[in-house]
């Protein structure tokens, strides 16, 4: 691969959840060079998910120096390095030793709904939504921290004496790139702090009020830097060897750095990523718009010491894992692509609409008592009507987000770009364009979310100029323009709506 392409490079880290990985990119936005590495899963009970973090920064220093060796690059070569990574997972370290003192809690785990519940008291989940954009919810970071600080023995008298340092992914790889307890740096980016129920949308600041309120010691909490800034330069271990001074220049958290990589700039600009959830996000400008609609608030990226740029988000719990479940739990399809095979050789859902609410439904309901439902059945409908139906599923449920972005911010969407593995699905790509009547836009460069963090990088060590040079680089694959009746669009939506209406309220607690 080396041949077709000479540096300088940026590099980007996407710490996931489920892999490490780092991408090489050149001036013109192209992958270069990729390396990745899983990482275990830890489920210590039900509704628990931990990571080891000591596993995921040694996978982090091999996976940079695996795409490294594979792009031909020397020390030379990488202008600097960016990061993104999974949001909102939780970790706590000595920052003496730089040893972690509990696996890190995951932004699925679960166990601080009792811990939300109590916070919430009277006013419930909407307490702390007008400062952080956010609902009490078990996926943030703040009542994490709290968890840990009560539950694991020693470490909040450890925390109180200042030993213990907090961080999402992000702060985790950039103090140990930077010098670990030789002289880390100690920092977060607005985006991920966004995500943690501690920060402040309109000062950016950490909330002393609120962290007072969950007993979060202030003295753990990163410094809370723009997206794109040098924080530091990699020092000392393995990767000081490879790449001693090269400036650790951007974070972000993975969705942002989506609708960074994906030039989303303007106001009104939307991208949706397609895996085993979905995450819609829209750039609503300077100002930070508070949803009536059960969106989220939060930070889209800040470049420096430029105003910050907000983003309104909705999340859909399942979407790529209905196609899973379909193959693996159904036994319907042998492997996911089938499913589009199955639905073309019908013209219509055959009237029936399937409702995934499996674990209850995300944006915009956030409803927890909600369980999936297939309505409409008759003995007219076959399997590859069902398959289609599960198709239609994705695509209505982000009209449903795009509709509650709309009332929100007043700015109707002019196109919707698309990544993520289920957008190699034509026929979902076509729909999609059908329900929400606008065009749906595919990249070329498909790792969106990594080209972001380089991107942010590169714009804060001069490697682009700014957001135009950005902007020249996003590269159209493919694109689908809607082609449905109104009469039926409007009537498929209503029938749909009837269908989440039947999901409600199943599950009694």
């Amino acid at each position: 691969m080396t041949d077709t392409h000479t540096g300088p490079f940026i590099a980007a880290i996407d710490q996931g959840t489920t892999s490490s990985r780092c991408i090489v990119f050149d001036r013109d936005g192209r992958t270069v060079a990729v390396d990745q590495k899983e990482h275990a899963q830890i489920l210590p009970r039900p509704g628990w998910v931990e990571h080891d973090a000591a596993e995921i920064w040694r996978n982090v220093q091999e996976v940079v120096a695996g795409a490294m060796v594979k792009a031909g690059a020397g020390h030379d070569d990488i202008l600097a390095i960016g990061i993104t990574n999974q949001r909102e997972t939780t970790l706590l370290w000595d920052r003496r030793t730089g040893r972690p003192v509990h696996n890190a809690v995951v932004w699925q785990d679960t166990r601080t709904d009792a811990t939300c519940r109590d916070l919430g008291g009277d006013l419930g989940q909407d307490r702390f939504r007008r400062e952080t954009g956010l609902p009490l919810a078990a996926y943030f970071a703040g009542p994490k921290i709290a968890w840990l600080l009560d539950n694991v023995p020693g470490l909040r008298d450890r925390a109180e004496a200042g030993d213990l340092l907090f961080g999402t992914m992000d702060s985790w790889v950039v103090w140990n790139l930077t010098g670990g307890p030789r002289g880390g740096v100690h920092v977060t980016d607005v985006t991920n702090a966004s995500r943690t129920l501690l920060m402040d949308l309109e000062s950016l600041q950490w909330n002393e009020a609120i962290a007072a309120e969950m007993r979060v010691p202030l003295n753990v909490l990163p410094e809370i830097r723009s997206s794109a800034e040098v924080y530091g330069h990699v020092t000392g271990g393995p990767l000081g060897d490879l790449l001693a001074g090269v400036p650790v220049a951007s974070a972000l958290g993975d969705q942002q750095a989506a609708l960074f990589g994906q030039t989303c700039f303007a106001v009104g600009e939307a991208k949706s990523t397609y895996g085993t959830g979905t995450f819609m996000l829209m750039n609503t400008g300077e100002a930070p718009i508070h949803s009536e609609s059960g969106l989220l608030t939060t930070v889209g990226y800040r470049i420096g010491e430029a105003d910050p740029v907000y983003a309104l988000e909705g999340s859909i719990a399942v979407t790529g894992s209905l196609v899973q479940w379909m193959r693996d739990q159904m036994g319907l399809i042998r492997n996911a692509a089938e499913i589009e095979t199955l639905a073309r050789t019908v013209d219509d859902n055959g009237g029936a609409y399937f409702v995934p609410a499996f674990s209850g439904l995300f944006a915009p309901y956030w409803r927890s008592d909600a369980r999936g439902v297939i309505a409409g059945l008759t003995r007219y409908v076959t399997k590859a009507h069902i398959a289609r139906a599960v198709l239609e599923a994705t695509a209505w449920q982000t009209r449903e987000i795009t509709d509650a972005m709309t009332k929100d911010s007043g700015v109707a969407l002019t196109a919707l770009k698309v990544d993520g593995g289920m957008t190699a699905n034509e026929l979902l790509m076509q729909f999609l364009a059908d329900v929400l009547d606008a065009p749906v836009v595919r990249p070329v460069v498909a790792e969106t979310t990594c080209l972001g963090a380089a991107y942010a990088a590169g714009l804060a060590v001069g490697f682009w100029n700014g957001t135009d040079d950005l902007r020249a680089n996003w590269r159209k694959d493919a694109e689908w323009t809607p082609d449905m009746d109104p009469g039926l669009r409007d009537r498929e939506y209503r029938n749909w709506r009837k269908a989440v209406e039947r999901t409600l309220g199943w599950q009694n607690e």
